[in-house]
């Protein structure tokens, strides 16, 4: 996209969201369990989250396709709950693009207008100014098989653009997208959405689209929020086990807590006790959680405490060296920089690992 095109805005300001205590069921199936969220006026959001988690379902509900048992659903203050889609003032680009095939990419971005009965001449006007602002201006007359992959994806967001929503919805738009054209357009959609200044929420289960391009990003596992928290956030304090695991490499030691001679200690399944910091807290059947790059091999700072472990597998990759080792019962990954003429650790290798109790985590399920 051109990185200079000027705004298209509609005069109003952006606007917040609100789910208050949304429930929703299929059958028996309670799909979405007490919700609770707030977007804020202009943030870039994400739902984030494993297949069948509700995070689609709940973007479609704020979009007016699903239908809550419970709760309500504000955009900008007003109950939006019981109104029809086209009454919401939000925008939904899908998953499919779900463009007309035998119409110009002109007259699928028309397609909404039209069927609100906007005036020709502010049709035009709508039309022109969006396929302008995604940089598509010069493949109006083209049908969408004639088109790329990404540039259908933006004739279906110069599409929702064009009839000037409120907040705009994204379902998955870059999943239909090679791994090099994704981090092209998510890039083009952030600087989009920046332009625009539209609250927009986005549905995701890769967490690398999610952290690269949202403020904000709202875990979800089996119909409920597990936590909310800026990309930083959610990676250095996960609230829970699975938000540690979801969210990059997390390594998992299951244990117990034992009190002993006026101590605490972690023992680990296969016989390994570690000390457990006298000011530290660790909740009722909490592991001890820790990523591949807060271990070093050998001791590196004066509070680390020594693990003895078995290199079981090795991985260049790049600028850095990732080790699978074998600590007591449990199998954890270490991440460390690449020296130019180092050889691999080989399988089979004694190593031992520092790893500091006070920058571990202690998170329960």
């Amino acid at each position: 996209m051109n990185q200079s095109l000027p705004v298209v805005s509609s005069g109003v300001s952006a606007i917040d969201v609100d789910i208050r205590n949304v429930d929703l069921f299929y059958g028996t199936n309670h799909v979405l369990k007490g919700i609770n969220l707030h977007i804020r006026p202009g943030e870039f959001f994400a739902f984030l989250g494993p297949s069948g988690c509700g995070k689609t379902t709940l973007l479609r509900l704020i979009a007016g396709f699903n239908q809550a048992d419970g709760g309500e659903v504000l955009v900008g203050g007003r109950n939006v709950s019981h109104l029809p889609p086209w009454k919401r003032d939000v925008g939904m680009v899908f998953q499919s693009y779900a463009l007309w095939p035998h119409m110009t990419v002109k007259r699928n971005v028309a397609f909404g207008l039209e069927e609100r009965r906007v005036p020709r001449a502010e049709i035009d006007k709508r039309v022109a100014a969006a396929l302008e602002l995604v940089g598509l201006a010069h493949l109006a007359d083209r049908r969408p098989s004639q088109l790329s992959g990404g540039q259908q994806q933006r004739v279906a967001v110069a599409r929702t653009i064009a009839i000037e929503p409120k907040v705009l919805l994204l379902d998955e738009p870059l999943s239909n997208l090679d791994a090099k054209m994704r981090v092209q357009v998510r890039r083009e959609l952030r600087d989009l959405q920046q332009r625009l200044g539209l609250t927009t929420i986005f549905v995701t289960h890769d967490q690398e689209e999610a952290n690269t391009i949202c403020d904000r990003i709202a875990v979800m596992n089996d119909g409920v929020v597990q936590q909310v928290g800026t990309p930083m956030e959610l990676y250095a304090k996960p609230a829970n086990l699975f938000v540690a695991n979801f969210l990059g490499t997390a390594n998992i030691l299951p244990g117990r807590v034992v009190s002993e001679g006026g101590g605490r200690f972690f023992d680990i399944e296969g016989g390994i006790r570690l000390p457990v910091p006298a000011d530290v807290t660790v909740p009722e059947g909490a592991k001890l959680v820790f990523r591949p790059q807060h271990a070093t091999l050998g001791r590196s700072r004066a509070d680390d405490i020594v693990l003895p472990g078995t290199v079981v597998h090795s991985e260049f990759l790049g600028s850095t060296l990732r080790y699978g080792v074998k600590i007591g019962a449990a199998e954890v990954s270490i991440d460390t920089p690449f020296q130019s003429g180092e050889e691999l650790h080989q399988p089979g290798f004694a190593v031992e690992l520092g790893l500091s109790l006070r920058s571990a985590l202690w998170l329960a399920a």
